[in-house]
């Protein structure tokens, strides 16, 4: 077990389960593509029962949180995935979205290092999301720039 000071490798890929993976990666690209900040995945798969991973990020203003919020949903709603639970939208200052196998923490900016879930779950692997993401989003545009290109050629 290691210890609240020591943080498990952000540079891994985790183990997705396969048939979580979509809703995972689709949950982590609508979040990004809000500027969702300090874009975080915790997986608990092997360590709890209530959900294999965790999604945390935050957003600087209320309006912020709500827009990574409506960009989530959207992206699990395409995919046929309704959340069991939603909390905090009203307020928009900490929405939480139950969807089972993952749960997603979406903070303002000042509440989310007071809760420190990260420190909470220091022992569980964590994963820096934009590095799952950027691989597949600069090849995703070099093949649009590439076909652009072809076009106007």
């Amino acid at each position: 077990m290691t210890t609240s000071t020591e943080q498990p490798s952000r540079s891994e890929t985790p183990k997705l389960l396969k048939e979580e993976k979509a809703k995972v990666l689709a949950a982590l690209k609508a979040a990004d593509a809000k500027k969702a900040e300090r874009l975080v995945l915790i997986d608990l798969a092997e360590r709890q029962t209530f959900a294999d991973y965790l999604m945390i990020c935050h957003g600087t203003s209320d309006r912020h949180v709500k827009a990574i919020h409506e960009a989530i949903a959207e992206a699990l709603r395409k995919l046929g995935s309704r959340p069991i639970g939603v909390e905090g939208e009203a307020l928009a200052q900490w929405i939480l979205m139950d969807y089972g196998s993952l749960v997603v923490h979406i903070f303002y900016e000042p509440l989310r290092d007071f809760y420190d879930l990260e420190g909470l779950w220091a022992d569980c692997p964590a994963f820096d999301a934009p590095a799952l993401l950027k691989p597949r989003t600069r090849a995703k545009a070099s093949r649009k720039l590439a076909a652009g290109a072809e076009r106007e050629s």
